[in-house]
């Protein structure tokens, strides 16, 4: 018996774990106490999506957040950051939609190195698998690019907030 979960007054939180699968993709899983539809609703509606997207201890600001959500429907996310002149975009197309289980979008940004990112939601006991993968046309572009897979574990903290705030979702 795990004494630390016994006496914890707070619920138990499910890890987040990345795992570099090669030299071009980087694969991160977690469990949500959520039922796929919700979590999916949290990826997908621009509302909540800007309400845990963002990393808080990184300091930006997310200026705009527009999802077209539909396979070849686009996306375009602005960031703020004080030390930035410039606001940072990151955009790309939406390759694949099936609602609740799947999303596949380009990331345009980063050119002909950008990553194709999958993130699938699967229905285990009442509570969602999410599996998000980054694959890099190239290791180079995954060396480049993969840094800001460290942000993930923060935001998907802010998702399971946001997910335990709106359980009626």
């Amino acid at each position: 018996m795990d004494a630390r979960r016994e006496n914890d007054a707070g619920p138990v939180k499910n890890p987040t774990t990345a795992e570099r699968k090669s030299e071009r993709e980087l694969v991160v899983t977690r469990t949500f106490n959520a039922l796929p539809r919700a979590v999916f609703e949290a990826w997908t509606t621009s509302a909540l999506f800007e309400k845990w997207w963002v990393p808080k201890s990184f300091g930006l600001t997310l200026l705009s957040c527009e999802l077209d959500v539909r396979v070849g429907g686009t996306y375009r996310l602005v960031f703020r950051h004080p030390a930035g002149e410039k606001p940072m975009a990151f955009f790309g197309k939406y390759l694949e939609v099936v609602p609740p289980s799947r999303l596949v979008w380009s990331n345009e940004e980063g050119g002909e190195n950008g990553a194709v990112t999958t993130v699938t939601f699967e229905e285990k006991g009442g509570k969602t698998l999410l599996v998000m993968s980054d694959r890099y046309p190239s290791k180079e572009a995954f060396d480049a690019g993969a840094g800001s897979m460290d942000a993930v574990g923060e935001t998907f903290e802010q998702l399971d907030a946001l997910l335990g705030a709106t359980a009626g979702l």
